[in-house]
Protein backbone atom coordinates (compact mmCIF):
# COMPACT_ATOMS: atom_id res chain seq x y z
CA UNK A 1 0.00 0.00 0.00
CA UNK A 2 1.37 3.61 -0.62
CA UNK A 3 1.69 5.53 2.43
CA UNK A 4 0.79 9.61 2.25
CA UNK A 5 2.46 11.84 -0.30
CA UNK A 6 5.19 13.93 0.76
CA UNK A 7 6.46 17.43 -0.60
CA UNK A 8 6.52 17.64 -4.38
CA UNK A 9 5.43 14.32 -5.85
CA UNK A 10 3.84 12.18 -8.34
CA UNK A 11 1.40 8.94 -7.49
CA UNK A 12 2.55 5.74 -7.63
CA UNK A 13 6.22 4.50 -8.25
CA UNK A 14 8.31 5.81 -10.82
CA UNK A 15 10.10 3.76 -13.25
CA UNK A 16 12.87 5.29 -13.23
CA UNK A 17 13.80 6.30 -9.91
CA UNK A 18 16.45 5.38 -7.14
CA UNK A 19 16.32 5.59 -3.64
CA UNK A 20 17.88 8.13 -1.37
CA UNK A 21 16.96 7.27 1.82
CA UNK A 22 14.62 6.18 4.48
CA UNK A 23 12.08 9.08 6.10
CA UNK A 24 13.29 8.45 9.62
CA UNK A 25 16.72 9.18 7.76
CA UNK A 26 16.10 12.77 7.63
CA UNK A 27 15.59 14.35 11.48
CA UNK A 28 12.47 16.11 11.93
CA UNK A 29 13.08 20.00 11.94
CA UNK A 30 16.60 19.47 10.16
CA UNK A 31 18.31 18.68 6.67
CA UNK A 32 20.35 15.87 5.64
CA UNK A 33 22.91 15.90 2.86
CA UNK A 34 23.24 13.17 -0.35
CA UNK A 35 25.77 12.35 -2.54
CA UNK A 36 25.74 12.86 -6.41
CA UNK A 37 24.67 9.68 -7.91
CA UNK A 38 27.12 7.54 -10.04
CA UNK A 39 28.40 9.51 -12.45
CA UNK A 40 27.17 13.04 -11.13
CA UNK A 41 29.02 15.77 -9.71
CA UNK A 42 25.95 17.29 -7.82
CA UNK A 43 24.63 15.87 -4.31
CA UNK A 44 21.08 15.97 -3.31
CA UNK A 45 19.35 17.28 0.10
CA UNK A 46 16.14 17.02 1.72
CA UNK A 47 14.84 19.05 4.61
CA UNK A 48 11.96 17.40 6.80
CA UNK A 49 8.88 19.57 8.61
CA UNK A 50 6.99 16.93 9.99
CA UNK A 51 5.23 14.88 7.08
CA UNK A 52 6.26 17.35 4.71
CA UNK A 53 9.73 16.62 2.72
CA UNK A 54 11.10 18.81 0.18
CA UNK A 55 14.36 17.50 -2.07
CA UNK A 56 16.68 19.73 -3.64
CA UNK A 57 19.91 19.76 -5.67
CA UNK A 58 22.72 20.60 -3.60
CA UNK A 59 23.81 24.01 -5.71
CA UNK A 60 23.12 27.66 -5.24
CA UNK A 61 21.45 29.62 -8.06
CA UNK A 62 24.10 32.48 -8.08
CA UNK A 63 27.68 30.49 -8.09
CA UNK A 64 26.75 26.80 -8.33
CA UNK A 65 28.52 25.65 -5.46
CA UNK A 66 27.17 23.40 -2.81
CA UNK A 67 24.99 25.27 -0.01
CA UNK A 68 26.45 23.38 3.15
CA UNK A 69 28.99 24.45 5.33
CA UNK A 70 29.40 20.74 6.84
CA UNK A 71 27.70 17.89 6.06
CA UNK A 72 24.32 17.86 6.61
CA UNK A 73 24.03 21.68 7.85
CA UNK A 74 21.90 23.56 5.21
CA UNK A 75 19.83 25.31 7.98
CA UNK A 76 19.80 29.22 9.27
CA UNK A 77 20.59 29.03 12.99
CA UNK A 78 17.03 29.10 13.81
CA UNK A 79 16.11 26.60 11.06
CA UNK A 80 13.63 28.98 9.09
CA UNK A 81 15.52 28.80 5.80
CA UNK A 82 18.12 27.25 3.81
CA UNK A 83 20.60 29.01 3.96
CA UNK A 84 24.02 29.15 1.33
CA UNK A 85 27.44 28.84 3.41
CA UNK A 86 29.88 30.62 0.52
CA UNK A 87 27.78 34.18 0.25
CA UNK A 88 25.05 33.66 3.37
CA UNK A 89 21.70 33.25 0.88
CA UNK A 90 18.45 33.06 2.14
CA UNK A 91 15.71 30.30 0.42
CA UNK A 92 12.22 29.36 1.76
CA UNK A 93 12.08 25.97 2.43
CA UNK A 94 9.02 25.07 0.75
CA UNK A 95 9.93 26.12 -2.94
CA UNK A 96 13.46 26.74 -3.11
CA UNK A 97 12.77 30.79 -3.30
CA UNK A 98 15.75 33.54 -2.39
CA UNK A 99 14.34 35.48 -0.05
CA UNK A 100 17.92 37.49 0.77
CA UNK A 101 21.07 37.56 -0.48
CA UNK A 102 23.29 37.91 -4.68
CA UNK A 103 20.47 35.59 -5.87
CA UNK A 104 17.44 37.23 -4.73
CA UNK A 105 14.27 36.02 -7.05
CA UNK A 106 16.10 33.17 -8.08
CA UNK A 107 15.17 29.23 -6.54
CA UNK A 108 16.90 25.97 -5.86
CA UNK A 109 16.44 23.04 -8.37
CA UNK A 110 13.20 21.01 -6.40
CA UNK A 111 13.23 17.40 -7.04
CA UNK A 112 10.18 15.54 -7.72
CA UNK A 113 9.47 12.78 -5.09
CA UNK A 114 7.93 9.99 -4.06
CA UNK A 115 7.49 8.30 -0.30
CA UNK A 116 6.28 4.79 -0.41
CA UNK A 117 7.08 1.94 2.47
CA UNK A 118 8.61 4.66 3.99
CA UNK A 119 11.40 5.18 1.51
CA UNK A 120 12.01 8.64 -0.45
CA UNK A 121 12.79 7.94 -3.95
CA UNK A 122 13.77 10.21 -6.60
CA UNK A 123 14.15 10.16 -10.06
CA UNK A 124 17.63 8.38 -10.86
CA UNK A 125 18.85 11.46 -12.89
CA UNK A 126 18.15 13.72 -10.14
CA UNK A 127 21.52 15.75 -9.55
CA UNK A 128 22.99 14.91 -13.38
Amino acid sequence: MTEPLFGSLNPGPAPASRRLCAVEDIPDGGAKGFPPPPGGFTGLFAVRRGARITVYVNACPHLGVPLDWAPDRFLSVDRRHIMCATHGALFEIADGRCVHGPCYGAALEQVLIQVNGGTVWVPEDAGL
